[in-house]
């Protein structure tokens, strides 16, 4: 397991078989999907230049996160499962078997995004406008789900990747781009509503809100596996829980209310 969780915190750095150029495009297009995502809610960085810590702290502590508490967990889990119940009945009933390791993902990374935005929030006496909550929850939500883009794509063109494979496979091809595409808008939404609730003293229930649906959307894997939803549709799946996620968090940025004045 150790051999495990430092090869996967590594992985987020080191890429041995990956070119300049592959870099270039994963970097640059984990880039590009963040700022069209945190555009939208506007987030006030280059005003608040304090904001900006949260980028690499929200980035490396979820990071560390998934490989040091997630990845041991969840293979604990899966193991006790398997002591228990046996190999055979954990497959024959992946759908509920899987459900405690899909939970633990979003407890443990929507737990970790919210870190910076707790560290802010007593920083200013817990007293922040849902609205800021909001916005810094946004922020480092983008922060993580660039890194973990970065990984992802840089992953995919290490693998191989080239234009020629969209000739060959037709729009398939362009999948896990999609993939990233979405999985930046939702983690940036959910950490949005986490640090909302965080603002409205209802901190603890919508951080479990926010890792519920993270596991929501990762159990469309659990569904891939099983093949009730195809590889398309599991992307379908996720885009509108992500897509979802996003307008009700755009809505509760933009609305004109008393309560969410005082960014």
């Amino acid at each position: 397991m150790p051999d495990l969780m430092l090869k996967f915190f590594i992985s987020g750095f080191v890429f041995p078989n990956l070119t300049a150029t592959g870099l270039l495009w994963g970097i640059g297009l984990s880039i590009v999907f963040g700022a069209f995502w945190l555009s939208f809610y506007w987030p006030p960085l280059f005003r608040k230049f304090g904001l900006w810590w949260i980028v690499p702290f929200s980035a490396v502590l979820t990071w560390a996160a998934i490989a040091l508490v997630q990845i041991p967990l969840q293979g604990w889990t899966g193991q006790a499962l398997v002591d228990f119940l046996g190999q055979q009945t954990v497959m024959q009933w992946l759908l509920l078997a899987a459900i405690p390791q899909i939970l633990l993902s979003g407890l443990v990374q929507e737990g970790a995004k919210l870190v910076p935005v707790v560290v802010w929030w007593n920083r200013n006496y817990r007293d922040i406008s849902p609205r800021m909550g909001l916005i810094l929850g946004a922020v480092a939500g983008a922060a993580f789900g660039i890194f973990e883009a970065v990984w992802a794509l840089n992953t995919v063109f290490a693998a191989g990747f080239t234009w020629q494979a969209i000739e060959k496979a037709g729009l398939v091809a362009l999948l896990p781009f999609w993939e990233r595409f979405a999985a930046v808008a939702f983690h940036i939404a959910a950490s949005a509503l986490a640090g909302y609730g965080l603002a409205r003293g209802w901190g603890w229930k919508f951080y479990l809100l926010a890792a519920f649906l993270h596991g929501l959307l990762n159990y469309g894997a659990v569904l891939l596996q099983t093949r009730i939803l195809t590889a398309v549709q599991l992307e379908m799946y996720a885009s509108v829980i992500a897509l979802v996620l996003t307008a009700v968090m755009l809505w509760l940025r933009w609305k004109k209310s008393a309560e969410m004045v005082g960014d």
